[in-house]
């Protein structure tokens, strides 16, 4: 088994994805700005086997010597929300062709990208944009890169039905920006991590993948999904989307990070696979269904927890 490293290995992905390369038998590191906030990875493998290690995308330095003497290194870093010296062009563009040339400049044999369903040079969103530009920076770099383009990615930690859940018990209404109708797929966390590894372990030439889940979904749907987990009866109350910007402008001022203007514009496309290239069927996995994890996380949201509640909110 050979050597592994991380980028990003501390986030929602990566914590399931180490502990899944660990029963492999890889030594992992994990390339993280701050070590000790990661070291809860450690117990993810044998004593020794999984290794938080400091480097900063943003350093290419720090980058070089997180992949030396790596068989496989796994780019992660990702953001969803701009800030400070965090940027779209410095994480998703510059530092995705820093982890590449790294990776080429060492002699990784394997390189695995995770950029987003949706990556468009063309795209109005400021997001998919940087992920399409960091793609093409990394196949110019590292040719045989094998490129992972996730749908929106669901599990106990993620930014999407946690953030509407918690709506659905501070707010009457669930908005449904664009009226609801904008196509979503979204794919479990573990399913993800698990078609990484199965590219690693098969050491999988490279290509581009596209990862959804079982289920093409309307946004009023997941939101009406959303409600009925949380026992929550809520109004869905449609919202044109220059209003849902307007109301973005001011939420994006505050430190919640809650809704960006940039977020809305990638509502506006339907984010679901397009079929033409390979995904988790083609790596052995059968996708995991939304019902079969929702209730695992957003029963906190409900106003009895776990228990049965007799009449919703």
């Amino acid at each position: 088994m050979g050597k592994v490293t991380v980028i990003g290995g501390a986030g929602f992905v990566g914590r399931y994805l180490v502990g899944r390369l660990a029963e492999q038998g890889h030594a992992v590191r994990v390339a993280v700005r701050d070590p000790e906030a990661a070291s809860f990875v450690k117990p993810m493998g044998d004593v020794g086997q999984v290794q938080p290690i400091q480097a900063n995308i943003r350093n290419e330095a720090s980058i070089v010597r997180a992949v030396a003497g790596a068989d496989c290194v796994i780019n992660l870093a990702g953001i969803m929300f701009p800030g400070g010296s965090q940027s779209f062009r410095a994480v998703h563009e510059v530092g995705a062709a820093t982890v590449a040339l790294a990776a080429a400049g060492t002699g990784a044999g394997q390189l695995i990208h995770v950029s987003a369903l949706g990556a468009d040079e063309e795209s109005a969103s400021n997001y998919a944009r940087s992920k399409a530009v960091g793609e093409a920076a990394v196949r110019a770099a590292y040719p045989d890169a094998a490129i992972i383009r996730p749908a929106t990615i669901f599990g106990p930690e993620d930014k999407f039905f946690n953030l509407f859940a918690r709506i659905a018990t501070l707010s009457p209404v669930m908005p449904l920006f664009g009226g609801g109708r904008n196509k979503m797929q979204p794919v479990y966390v573990g399913d993800v991590a698990q078609a990484i590894a199965t590219i690693v372990r098969n050491e999988t030439p490279g290509g581009i993948y596209e990862l959804g889940g079982p289920q093409v979904l309307s946004m009023a749907a997941l939101m009406a999904m959303v409600c009925e987990q949380t026992g929550r009866n809520r109004l869905m109350l449609p919202a044109p989307f220059f209003a849902a910007k307007i109301k973005a402008f001011f939420l994006q001022l505050t430190p919640w990070n809650i809704l960006t203007m940039d977020q809305v514009e990638l509502l506006k496309t339907d984010n679901v696979v397009g079929g033409d290239l390979p995904g988790l069927g083609d790596l052995g996995i059968a996708p995991t269904t939304l019902d079969a994890v929702l209730p695992i996380y957003l029963y906190r949201f409900r106003k009895a927890g776990r228990l049965p509640s007799a009449e919703q909110a």
